[in-house]
């Protein structure tokens, strides 16, 4: 099984992107999780888009569409959805005839951390209506928030916590046995 994982964060030393590398390890066996990056997505122009489709995008909607699943690992800024992270899943959705191929049914996860308190709550509240209109088949049997990030990873940016740890394993076990279910039948 392949599950496409895409970290929302840009930031080098992102703890999404850390946690995105942490739920690769804790795969269960015989699960590969593709780290993809947003980082050479332009902002969505629809000129650019007639014009000159953006090759990075074609890699980045070719490579979610072939997996098997879709994880997102969120950030969360202004309690809701980050620009960069909106934008990359807006480009992939484009032109409207590719949507499908790329998100129509696709067993998605999401899991974010955050620095506050309150995790990433409020920022995978808003990513409800935007996978629900591009068709995601959303795992909602689990979730994932790691609060006060910058104490469970250390200062390599590997996770450091060991209840986050166990939750991670949890949820990729509950993910890739959602994904099996759906793509076995």
């Amino acid at each position: 099984m392949i599950i496409a994982g895409l970290s929302g964060s840009l930031r080098r030393g992102s703890f999404n992107t850390a946690l995105l590398a942490a739920a690769a390890e804790q795969a269960p066996e015989g699960v590969t999780v593709r780290q993809l990056t947003i980082a050479d997505i332009p902002v969505y122009d629809a000129d650019l888009e007639a014009a000159d489709f953006p090759a990075a995008v074609t890699a980045l909607k070719d490579a979610i569409a072939e997996a098997d699943a879709l994880l997102l690992v969120s950030p969360e800024y202004n309690n809701s959805i980050p620009g960069a992270f909106k934008n990359a899943i807006d480009w992939a959705s484009r032109p409207p005839a590719d949507a499908a191929r790329v998100f129509s049914g696709k067993p998605t996860g999401l899991i974010g951390a955050s620095p506050g308190n309150f995790g990433t709550t409020l920022g995978q509240a808003a990513w409800l209506p935007v996978l629900r209109t591009l068709g995601c088949d959303f795992w909602t049997a689990g979730r994932l928030i790691v609060p006060q990030a910058g104490k469970a990873f250390d200062a390599d940016g590997k996770l450091a916590d060991e209840k986050v740890a166990s939750r991670l394993q949890s949820y990729m076990q509950g993910f890739a046995a959602f994904v099996r279910a759906r793509t076995s039948a």
